[in-house]
């Protein structure tokens, strides 16, 4: 099926035909894939701008805002070659907003806490947009 033409709220069958899903909610909203070190972006979608808010921590800044905080993301990391490094990435919590949120990267198993800066995060996003 060929989607040209969709309106808001567009309906589609699900690919064995006995559900459907509304096209716009089932889209990810923002995504982004950026080094730990956070001084570039290496490719996003509906990010306007990334901030770094110390080693690890950082913000990103949606060019589209959502409708409320209430919205999701899916974080994941690179190990940046390392086999023994386990490595995590979460919202910092109080920080979510409808243009923005803080993000930590950081070791789960050392007392190096978000010191590593050769790993990728991947973040991406869902919910409704303003």
């Amino acid at each position: 099926m060929a989607l040209t033409n969709l309106t808001k709220g567009t309906v589609v069958d699900s690919e064995g035909g006995s559900a459907t899903t509304n096209l716009a909610q089932g889209l990810c909203k923002v995504w982004i894939n950026g080094p730990a070190a956070k001084n570039s972006i290496n490719d996003s979608f509906n990010v306007s701008s990334l901030d770094d808010d110390g080693t690890g921590d950082f913000g990103v800044h949606y060019t589209n805002d959502f409708a409320s905080t209430n919205y999701c993301f899916s974080p994941g990391v690179d190990d940046g070659g390392t086999t023994t490094a386990i490595i995590g990435c979460d919202g910092t919590n109080g920080t979510y907003a409808t243009g923005s949120a803080d993000f930590e990267t950081f070791y789960v198993n050392s007392s190096n806490n978000r010191t590593m800066t050769d790993q990728y995060s991947f973040l991406m996003f869902t919910g409704d947009l303003a």
